[in-house]
């Protein structure tokens, strides 16, 4: 194994309390009903999805153009939020982990579907960090799709094969075996039958690497 692409929001930093609280904020506003299961139902997934998802408990039918409104209000109050963000919200053994993974020789990148993926590196202090970034503006095609994760290969040089992912919703699981690499589920993403590993604690990710290279 050569490189470790990391999905974001989850798994480097912890954003769903942001993410809840701007989806809540437009649910609320179009008197939908919204909590924290149907929130869970969006990890890994795109805006537009996990719009039709929460548009599963609505009275009033939207067209197009209504819901890239919902869409456009979700999202500004959303980035409103993320200028709270500090190194505060890195997950516990992040740093540990990619200091290790450094020190390895193993190349690191980002892989998240995230529109405002580089923001949130800014505002934690992780713009530096990574030898590769890819978000959501430079793709097509969301998770399951595996574009975001060959593309982030591509910018490490590296082939599919020589890269895990550590995910931690399904899709990105799903969207990591479609990108022939290995998979690696923490959180939610351990329930995933697709997972290749499961862990607990993220700084697992080292001797994985170690163990397959």
């Amino acid at each position: 194994m050569k490189a470790v692409i990391f999905d974001l929001d989850g798994v480097i930093v912890s954003t769903d309390e942001l993410q809840y609280r701007a989806w809540k904020h437009m649910a609320d506003r179009e008197g939908i009903p919204f909590n924290w299961e149907i929130n869970n139902r969006l990890r890994g997934i795109s805006r537009r999805d996990s719009l039709e998802i929460i548009l599963e408990n609505s009275s009033k039918t939207y067209d197009e153009q209504q819901k890239m409104e919902l869409i456009t209000f979700k999202n500004d109050y959303y980035v409103k939020l993320l200028d709270g963000l500090t190194q505060d919200n890195i997950l516990p053994n992040v740093m540990e982990l990619l200091k290790k993974l450094k020190s390895d020789g193993v190349k690191i990148a980002v892989g998240s579907g995230s529109k405002n993926a580089k923001k949130i590196l800014d505002k934690t202090g992780l713009s530096n960090v990574f030898d590769a970034i890819v978000d959501g503006t430079e793709i097509k095609h969301s998770k399951p799709d595996p574009e975001v994760f060959l593309l982030a290969a591509a910018k490490l040089h590296e082939k599919p094969e020589n890269c895990i992912v550590v995910e931690d919703a399904k899709a990105g699981i799903q969207a990591a075996k479609m990108a022939n690499m290995i998979a690696v589920g923490v959180s939610d993403a351990r329930n995933s039958e697709l997972a290749d590993y499961k862990v607990d604690d993220i700084l697992e990710v080292v001797d994985i690497v170690r163990e397959l290279s």
